[in-house]
Parts: C-alpha cells; structure tokens; sequence
C-alpha cells in the first residue's frame, strides 16, 4: 500500500449565520485528507475541520471509520492537529516524517482523496516557486510552496511527499490556473507541531506594522538613510501588536530576526529564497523575542520585540466561535470582521461596501479605537421608522463619544438615559429615547424570533442588570 499512513477525513461542521447572528446556519459536510505524525495524531488543514461538530477519519482501503477530535487548531497557517482515541487505528502503520524545506524543481507527490473516487491519489509534480503568500482562510501572508500537481476539493489536509518524508500539507488551489497547487511548507509544520507538544498557542504571531517601500532616492534622503542601507518606511503601527510601543510611524525598519530587508520590502530567506519580511512569523511563537534595527530620525537603533497575536482593526480569522452582536430598538449591531464581509459571497472583496473594504485593508487599530461596530441590520418597529437605509453603516459615536469596542459600544447605550444619539459614517444621525427603545424591547424580540438582546460573551454584570432592572420597574409604575 503507497503511503499507509495518509488517511481520509470527514468532518460535520456549522457555520455561524452572520445575517442573523444569533443563530447558525444547517449542519454540512466535508471531505478532506490527512496523514499520521504521531501514535493517533492525524496533520491536516484547519480549514478541514473549521467549526466542526463531529469529526472522522477512516485509513485506506478500511470501510470502518473512527471518531477522531481536534486537540489543536492554527487557523493563521491552516493546519490542525487531531487524536484518534481508538488505539488499533494506527496499528502497524508507520507515522510520515516531516522532512525540511524543499528546493526549486526537487518531485514532490501529492496524496490524498480529492473528489470523484474513494482510493488515495497520487499527482506528481515539481516545486515550482517558494515565497510568501495570502492563505485564504485565515488571509494572513506566510511563506508558502507552490506545485505544479492537481490539489482538488478532498485534497486538501492531505501530505506532500518528497524523498519519503512529508515537506508540506495541501490548503489551496490557483483558480485562474490549470494543475497549480499550494502547500504549507515544512518550516511551518515543524513550529506547529513543536508548539502543541510544548503545550504553546497554535496562533502565528504579527508584527503589527504596515510599510511602504523605499526605492525612491529623494525619500531615502528625506529619512537620513545612507548609500548602503536600506528598508522600508513604518507608515502605521497596530496598538496592542508585537511592535506597539517600540516602532512608530516614519521609522525605516532596516533589520528584522538578523535578515537585511530591501528597499522592496523583502529578504533572503535561509539564504536561499527572496521573500517579503513576513516570512519571519512563521518561525516564531507568540513570546518569542526578535531583535530589529530601525532608523530613527537618521539614527539607528535596536528594538526588541516580544512576539505577540495578530493585533488588526479588523479580525481576519474567527472560528469555533458565534458572531458578537448587539440589538437595541432592532437595530442589530455587530463587529467588522473578515467573516461578516463574507456575506457578500466569494467575491466579498469586490461586493462588499467600499468603507468595510478601506477599514479592512487600511484601518488602524488605536488605544481609543479597537474595533469597528456597524449597524449590520433593522428588524422593522414603529421606534425605529426611517431608520432602514443605514445598513451596513459604521458607528462613529454614541452620544457624542466615539466606540472603543463593540463592549463598549453596549456599555454605553445600557448606561444611556434620555436620548441616545448615534452618528454614522454616513452623516446619517438615529435617535432614540432610551425609554421608548427599551419598551419596544419585547415585541422585537417576539417577533423576531431573537432569542435575546445581545451575545452571550457581551452579557450584563449582574450588578448592572439589577440596576437597570430596577430602572425599568421604577418607569413602569
């Protein structure tokens, strides 16, 4: 049998309702592969098992299929790692080795159990190109390999081989290309795998800066950069990221983990491959320390950062989780996230409303501004009449005072007496009197069908509940 250990995955999975957040869509199913790194540990792709309910996996060959569960999770890399508490599953196979880096041109095999039969598959192909990429699912960019082998729907988690041993995992296909495929390289599995059995966050760290290239001589001169240096310009720098406190806008970053940026903004990565500066993330943990040397006002100087969680205005990956929401007057208000501007289907980068798309791709996240509430949708009430037309608007303050957050937003308007004014982005201004709102509170609810007014994780303290209780009884009377 070619590579026992390369195994079929069925995953049940349901996906949070972004339209209607309190609720998730039907239950579906997928297919994808995986393959064995360890006595009952399956390698596959997060996206494999994302929001998954119920998981199995089945071996070559074998009608019998056995429960597995996902023990760790790396939605930034795409990789997940799964236990199999049947112990005869592995019985007599051989765990797959995780080999390194490959080079330009060196075979690979892609095996898996793409659509359309039941037995493995094997494409053959070479590698193609190694640089950064965006991984679809979680969007971040990170180093990965390009191959020139069908990977199709099923594909997916499933090993690439070269020399015997495993050198990445499948996560996605070229659309607009015929046989192009690509794979999470062995760098990565290796810092994923070492993470979990030291029991360290799955999660790819961020720098937290945005750059500009520095190609242009009169800038360079601008900055105080000499002939022979190079980098490129910090034009923004994410509060809360590994880099808040330590870098600031009109540095030149220069250095990054001992590799010399170019003016283009990219690397020599292990000596071999010319990559953008994002490759370094992938080879550290959140609580590593990496050493850069910035220019400051035509002085250098070297920062230390302490590798932290990707910090952005807008989140880019949310799974395993239900959507945070909001619902006052009916008027439903949730966080901008990359999953709510998925509701404008595959092509959301092109459909979705332009002022999500800009805070998205440009948005800075401040100390006084961490996330982005919009008012997602109106559930149609005598209190909020001529309110329709705002959707998908941004909150840009509550009486008179711009949001934090979206728990902040809610803090707010629970506190708020009298009216409660909310201006956004459009210049459009909603009204409300507070008591009007809370009265209609109910009948929205009932007919709605909404089982509440919030997300269970934006909860009232019991001692504020109480009060405002008590604030509500004392009205009524």
């Amino acid at each position: 049998m070619a590579h026992p250990q390369v195994v079929r995955v069925y995953s049940t999975y349901q996906d949070p309702d972004y339209e209607s957040p309190w609720q998730s869509v039907a239950p579906r199913g997928s297919t994808g592969s995986g393959v064995l790194v360890g006595p009952m540990e399956i390698l596959t792709g997060a996206h494999v098992v994302a929001n998954a309910t119920f998981v199995q996996v089945q071996k070559q060959s074998d009608p019998a299929k056995v429960t597995a569960r996902v023990v760790a999770i790396s939605h930034d890399s795409d990789l997940a790692l799964l236990r199999v508490d049947n112990r005869s599953f592995s019985k007599g196979i051989r765990p797959a080795v995780i080999g390194e880096l490959p080079r330009l041109r060196d075979a690979v095999q892609v095996v898996g159990f793409p659509i359309g039969g039941e037995e493995v598959s094997i494409t053959e192909g070479v590698v193609s190109r190694i640089e950064v990429q965006r991984y679809e699912h979680s969007q971040r960019h990170l180093l990965a390999v390009t191959v020139d082998a069908a990977i199709n729907d099923g594909n997916s988690g499933g090993p690439v081989f070269a020399r015997g041993k495993v050198v990445g995992i499948a996560f996605q296909s070229l659309p607009d290309a015929e046989s192009i495929g690509e794979m999470v390289p062995a760098p990565i599995l290796r810092r994923f795998l070492a993470g979990v059995r030291a029991g360290r966050a799955p999660d790819v760290p961020g720098i937290g800066v945005t750059t500009q290239p520095l190609e242009n001589p009169a800038l360079r001169r601008h900055l105080g950069m000499r002939d022979r240096d190079s980098g490129v310009l910090v034009t923004a720098v994410q509060f809360g990221s590994s880099a808040w406190g330590l870098m600031q806008r009109g540095d030149v970053l220069m250095r990054l983990d001992g590799m010399r940026i170019a003016d283009n903004g990219t690397v020599q990565y292990r000596g071999r491959f010319r990559c953008q500066f994002d490759v370094v993330v992938g080879d550290h943990h959140a609580g590593d320390i990496v050493e850069a040397l910035i220019l400051r006002e035509g002085k250098p100087r070297v920062v230390k950062l302490t590798m932290a969680k990707m910090a952005l205005l807008v989140p880019r990956t949310e799974y395993e989780c239900m959507p945070s929401w909001f619902l006052f007057g009916g008027l439903v208000f949730q966080r901008l996230t990359a999953e709510y501007l998925r509701i404008w289907g595959e092509q959301w980068w092109d459909k979705a409303p332009k002022e999500l798309l800009h805070l998205y791709h440009s948005g800075e996240r401040r100390p006084d501004r961490q996330e982005i509430v919009v008012l997602q949708q109106v559930l149609a009430d005598a209190v909020n009449v001529g309110y329709e037309p705002f959707t998908n608007d941004v909150v840009v303050e509550v009486n008179g005072v711009m949001p934090v957050d979206l728990r902040d937003f809610v803090k707010r308007i629970d506190e708020a007496e009298g009216e409660v004014v909310l201006r956004l982005s459009s210049g459009a201004t909603v009204l409300f009197l507070a008591r009007e709102a809370r009265a209609a509170h109910e009948r929205i609810l009932t007919r709605y069908h909404v089982p509440g007014d919030r997300s269970p994780d934006l909860a009232v303290a019991p001692r504020v509940a109480a009060k405002v209780a008590k604030r509500k009884t004392r009205r009524l009377r």
